[in-house]
């Protein structure tokens, strides 16, 4: 079988916390008999080399679009007990911090917004989305916890690159997995021009998304963007800006 190696520098855990994330999809999926959606196979991996499943892609086909978005939507309707994960893991190149909630506002809140927030090197603007934060934390807090119907397993970093189409499958990569708000996947997949209508489609005739996403799409997205911002620099400024914007709509 071919290999892919993934290389990262010693002492990071992203690598190992990669595989527990890929077994966890893997695992989730196979025990609720779900196989529209593969996870490649992990041969070894070490701080500092991953030995996976090479997977040979071919052009997304639309079949294969609704595929992923059936997949995805029988995946989210799975009930979890709570909100978090056991462990600290990764999103992208960044530390994701987790722990275990029982409200998802709080988490996200908390574990999501305050410590990208708390990352941001200039002073004065850490200091004022700080204080916009602060300002409307109640609210967001309440907001999500209202219209969040249940911990779901996400994959937590759901944009393009992160799904491949090959051998007639759809495979999942990079996941950054924790229990959330199933919509916290849906928003993520419009951050950079969206999937093909056919997933929304597909997604949403078997776990319709409810009648608030628009309006929590930018809330989530703030999360990424910030983090897009404390790793690659002013480019996102706007996208946070737009994400802090949505929380005086609430």
């Amino acid at each position: 079988m071919p290999h892919f190696v993934k290389h990262r520098r010693r002492g990071s855990k992203a690598l190992i916390c990669e595989a527990q994330g890929l077994a966890l999809l893997r695992d989730t999926l196979q025990a609720s008999g779900n196989g529209l959606l593969q996870i490649p196979e992990v041969y070894a991996v070490s701080e500092v080399r991953m030995e996976l499943q090479l997977i040979e892609q071919a052009p997304p086909q639309g079949a294969l679009m609704a595929q992923l978005g059936q997949g995805l939507a029988r995946l989210h309707q799975l009930p979890m007990p709570r909100y978090g994960l056991g462990y600290d893991n990764y999103i992208g190149l960044a530390p994701q911090a987790n722990g275990w909630y029982q409200d998802w506002g709080r988490f996200f809140v908390e574990r999501r917004l305050q410590r990208q927030i708390a990352r941001i090197e200039d002073q004065a603007i850490r200091r004022r989305f700080d204080g916009e934060l602060q300002h409307y934390q109640q609210r967001l807090t309440d907001f999500l916890n209202q219209h969040c119907q249940q911990p779901s397993l996400v994959h937590g970093d759901l944009w393009s690159g992160n799904v491949l189409f090959g051998d007639g499958q759809v495979w999942l990569i990079d996941p950054a997995v924790h229990y959330a708000d199933r919509e916290v996947d849906l928003a993520m997949t419009e951050l950079f021009g969206g999937f093909a209508a056919g997933f929304y489609q597909a997604y949403d005739a078997v776990f319709p998304r409810s009648a608030v996403y628009d309006l929590k799409r930018p809330l989530y997205n703030l999360y990424h963007y910030l983090n897009h911002f404390n790793l690659f620099g002013p480019s996102y400024l706007a996208g946070c800006e737009q994400g802090l914007d949505a929380l005086a709509r609430l």
